[in-house]
């Protein structure tokens, strides 16, 4: 009878291991503040990205893919959760002083995996959350390495460096390393640790997530850089980020791993404009971070698996809300338990269909308003306040300019097949859609509350433990 115990035993485990084994490894690469018209991929005429073209030429390149918010803290939550972040109470961008953060009641995407037998990494920015008990170690992953909150929140802020006296620290899981004062080499030292991660655990199923602090502003880059494309300090940070990308990539396939390996390049929100040449491009897009209109949420994302996905262009619309469910049916893990609002998309990005799972997509923004909704075609910009440099130039070497706020005094309706820089409002031409959108925009407030409205949400969850 022992014995027999002892043989199912090595059977289970001999199984289990080949299992793990045959489950396709993940490295999500997320740039900061990065514009859809950074890439040479996605129009970009002054900035060669030529490892991450390759992604796209030998992946799936998504042209309508959305940021959950056009700010950090929020958008990164979306990716790691699987919700809108206002579901979970994360708003806007956490400062070093934040009491708030990822709540423990939240199931996220490392966790997910980790119980699928995954090994997970962080090496980057982090930014849900600076409290030991925010920490990425006590959300998921096995290894952190870098900032626990964006790299100007720190006592040489050009505006406010009354409102950050802190130290920008270094760290390694929950020890503080160092102080970081010369941001040069943090890019270069990212990629090395998450190569390093790779080495170690190519024999397991990984997921690493590379949460670069680059390019948000203050911009820093390598020796090896600095000065190389001719066409200033933004250009040389992305080349870096792209030559980054290039090293992740070799040693992927240096090790065999290649085609079991699923690669996700994107960016947490556009652009902050008001940085001048310190900042990038939404391409034809309007606006930039800080808004809705679709400059501050549509950014360039790709998606390379050769075990499963032939390369393609998609145009439907998605969002980083995606990534949980859709990683979840990739890899047999079980998913939360919680009400997610993501929607597996891999039946778009191989093929299977050719429409998005979306009847709808909400965009929120500041402390629970309703902004926008994109259904289809369409895109319904709500009364409201945003801001904008309103034609003028941005800031100069890391000085920005100061934001106008502009009105929008009824709602707006654009056609984004017709019209994607949302400049022609057709709200009056087309009554019936727009009826339909703000139908959409009252289930919203009934779920998910608004703001704008004095609305509270019944679906909504507390983000603070």
């Amino acid at each position: 009878m022992l014995k027999r115990i002892i043989y199912l035993i090595i059977l289970f485990v001999i199984f289990s291991c080949e299992k793990n084994n045959n489950s396709p490894n993940i490295v999500f690469i997320l740039a900061d503040d990065l514009g859809y018209g950074d890439l040479s991929s996605y129009g970009s005429e002054t900035i060669e990205t030529i490892n991450i073209d390759k992604l796209a030429e030998n992946g799936v390149k998504l042209t309508s893919y959305y940021a959950a918010q056009p700010v950090c803290s929020a958008s990164r939550a979306a990716i790691l959760t699987g919700v809108y972040p206002n579901r979970i109470g994360i708003y806007n961008a956490f400062g070093p002083t934040s009491d708030s953060g990822i709540s423990h009641n939240e199931y996220t995407l490392a966790e997910m995996l980790k119980d699928n037998g995954y090994k997970t990494g962080i090496f980057g920015k982090w930014h849900l959350g600076s409290k030991k008990e925010f920490f990425p170690t006590n959300h998921g992953f096995d290894e952190f390495y870098g900032i626990l909150y964006s790299n100007d929140m720190w006592r040489w802020h050009p505006e406010y460096p009354e409102g950050y006296p802190q130290d920008l620290l270094l760290y390694r899981n929950e020890n503080a390393l160092k102080e970081i004062i010369d941001q040069s080499n943090l890019t270069k030292d990212i990629t090395t640790e998450s190569i390093n991660f790779i080495e170690k655990n190519k024999g397991n199923p990984f997921f690493l997530y590379i949460a670069h602090p680059q390019p948000h502003v203050p911009l820093f880059v390598s020796e090896d850089f600095e000065d190389l494309t001719g066409n200033g300090l933004y250009a040389d940070v992305i080349t870096e980020i792209d030559y980054s990308v290039g090293r992740v990539l070799d040693k992927i396939e240096e090790i065999g791993l290649t085609e079991n390996t699923i690669v996700v390049f994107t960016s947490d929100n556009g652009p902050w404009l008001s940085y001048g040449n310190h900042s990038g491009s939404s391409g034809i897009y309007r606006e930039g971070k800080g808004t809705t209109w679709e400059g501050g949420v549509r950014v360039p994302s790709i998606i390379k698996f050769p075990n499963g996905l032939k390369p393609s262009e998609i145009d439907e619309p998605i969002m980083a809300i995606d990534w949980m469910p859709t990683f979840a049916n990739i890899t047999r893990s079980k998913l939360s338990q919680n009400k997610i609002d993501g929607k597996d998309i891999w039946p778009l990005l191989s093929g299977e269909v050719n429409q998005s799972p979306h009847e709808k997509l909400y965009f929120y923004y500041r402390v629970n308003e309703l902004h926008s909704i994109r259904m289809n075609d369409w895109k319904i910009q709500f009364s409201r306040t945003y801001r904008s440099l309103n034609g003028k130039k941005g800031g100069k070497d890391g000085i920005p300019v100061k934001y106008e706020m502009n009105n929008i005094d009824k709602n707006e309706l654009y056609n984004l097949k017709d019209d994607p820089q949302e400049r022609i409002d057709v709200y009056d031409k087309f009554p019936e859609i727009a009826k339909k959108m703000e139908e959409l925009a009252e289930k919203a407030r009934v779920e998910l509350g608004d703001n704008l409205k004095g609305r509270k949400g019944k679906g909504n969850r507390l983000s603070k433990n």
